[in-house]
């Protein structure tokens, strides 16, 4: 079970004083918690590409690379990388780049984004969102699996018998396909043999278990060894010492953010009641301190099968000390606690 961090490097204004930090801050803020996440023994760290005012991070393998050398074992990873809007050979050049820096801890979660920015930033049109995605992806596992390519597609002009460079540490470089839970996304990826991850930030995580079964037997029928594929979660939360100073602390600028989301979307208004309710044992908050947010992990991973979680914090901007300090407990007290129990309870299952 592999324990982790995502973040979206958000420089929304302060919901105290109203003020709003540079990127240039931000970004140095989250090379401190990759740094962090690495000491305190966590699994991986993940980064997500964003091309808004309110996201400093429009590149998740430069921030990724500048955590590298300042880090020993904590893989690296996009979260997600916007394939859609990208170029795949710019992309996979990147991460090759980020992997030989770090000596071979990087991965790349593809995905089509939350936002659509990049699009016609980049010359995209939306109308073409779902072949964009399915013909850039086809050329990136090109990519990763031969040196010399030789492509050709209706969004990219055509590539023949050219070297990519530079090539990984690792033989293949991972690459993950990020979901919000659309059915097409997570048959795509057990028909492709790619390890999955959920963003699982609504309604109640057990309701994602038939996904995850369904993308099981995608995996099945295309003769792929369902035992080597990993799926991961992407998961709102936060930990502190105490519950309630847990719910206190981050309820204001997830509230903030969400509301903002939520205007643009037309969702209704997000209050504490909302956030509570996500916050029981059940619901998709995993928030409270270090026992209550390990316990909610365990479940997830023994009631719907996910075997590596990532803590998406923060939500909107929060004060960098308490950010700190939820890294520090997710690493110390929270993942030796589910590693623990779902070490002996994978042990219990082999033997029946």
């Amino acid at each position: 079970m592999e324990i982790g961090v995502s973040t979206f490097v958000e420089t929304t204004p302060d919901v105290k004083t109203g003020e709003v930090m540079s990127h240039a801050q931000r970004l140095r803020e989250v090379v401190e918690e990759i740094t962090l996440a690495d000491q305190v023994g966590l699994d991986v760290f993940g980064v997500g590409e964003h091309h808004r005012k309110d996201y400093a991070a429009s590149s998740p393998a430069m921030v990724l690379a500048a955590a590298a050398s300042q880090t020993n074992r904590i893989r690296l990873t996009s979260a997600v990388t916007v394939l859609s809007s990208a170029d795949p050979v710019r992309v996979f050049q990147d991460f090759a780049t980020l992997d030989g820096i770090s000596n071979g801890r990087a991965e790349i979660m593809a995905g089509r984004g939350s936002f659509i920015e990049s699009f016609p930033l980049f010359g995209y049109d939306l109308e073409d969102y779902d072949e964009l995605f399915d013909e850039k992806l086809e050329l990136l596992l090109k990519i990763r699996d031969s040196e010399k390519v030789t492509w050709k597609g209706g969004h990219r002009p055509e590539i023949q018998n050219l070297g990519v460079y530079p090539r990984p540490v690792q033989n293949p470089l991972p690459i993950w396909i990020g979901s919000g839970g659309n059915q097409e996304s997570v048959i795509r990826a057990g028909l492709l043999g790619l390890p999955l991850v959920l963003a699982i930030i609504g309604g109640k995580p057990i309701q994602f278990a038939p996904l995850v079964q369904l993308y099981k037997k995608a995996a099945v029928h295309a003769g792929h060894e369902v035992s080597r594929l990993s799926v991961g979660s992407h998961s709102h939360g936060f930990i502190a010492e105490n519950t309630e100073q847990a719910a206190d602390t981050f309820f204001p600028s997830t509230q903030a953010c969400m509301n903002v989301l939520g205007k643009e979307r037309g969702w209704g208004h997000y209050d504490r009641s909302s956030f509570d309710a996500a916050r029981s044992f059940e619901g998709a908050l995993y928030v409270g301190d270090p026992e209550t947010v390990a316990q909610k992990i365990i479940h997830l991973r023994k009631n719907v099968g996910i075997t590596r979680f990532m803590l998406h914090v923060p939500v909107g901007t929060m004060p960098h000390a308490d950010v700190m300090k939820a890294i520090e407990l997710l690493g110390t007290e929270v993942a030796p606690r589910v590693r623990e129990e779902i070490t002996k309870w994978e042990a219990g299952m082999e033997g029946k």
